[in-house]
């Protein structure tokens, strides 16, 4: 009996099909060498429905936007916490290899998005990011 190999980079295809099944109302676009999924999460049932768009190609940093609301600077005026030039999310550090292609999307970008989200509405209320982590320069 052989063992498949559980340690090797998933493919684009076996990350669009992890997506479309733990996910089925996202939309998953996808060829030889990335992928895009766009869908729906909302992190409490008070939260805002938010509009997410993943972009992942094999040789590039996975990117994660919001697309819709867009996102604001709480009342202080200061700068969303945890975003690569206020543009794209940063849900793990590449340096720790927290997130690796080996990974699928659906069970670890997908769930932490919807975690930042929830620190991002308590820094909202709070003004304090209790999400931890690093912040990204």
């Amino acid at each position: 009996m052989r063992i498949k190999n559980l340690n090797r980079n998933k493919t684009i295809v076996q990350q669009a099909n992890a997506i479309r099944v733990k996910y089925p109302d996202w939309k998953v676009s996808f060829d030889s060498y990335q992928l895009k999924a766009v869908g729906a999460l909302q992190p409490t049932p008070r939260s805002e429905i938010y509009t997410i768009e993943i972009k992942f190609h094999i040789l590039k940093p996975i990117q994660i936007r919001v697309l819709n609301p867009v996102l604001v600077k709480n009342e202080k005026g200061e700068k969303i916490p945890h975003m690569y030039s206020q543009e794209t999310l940063c849900l793990f550090m590449p340096k720790y290899a927290e997130f690796t292609r080996k990974m699928y999307i659906s069970d670890t970008i997908i769930p932490w998005t919807s975690l930042w989200l929830y620190y991002y509405e308590i820094w909202h209320a709070t003004d304090k990011w209790l999400g931890g982590g690093e912040h990204p320069e």
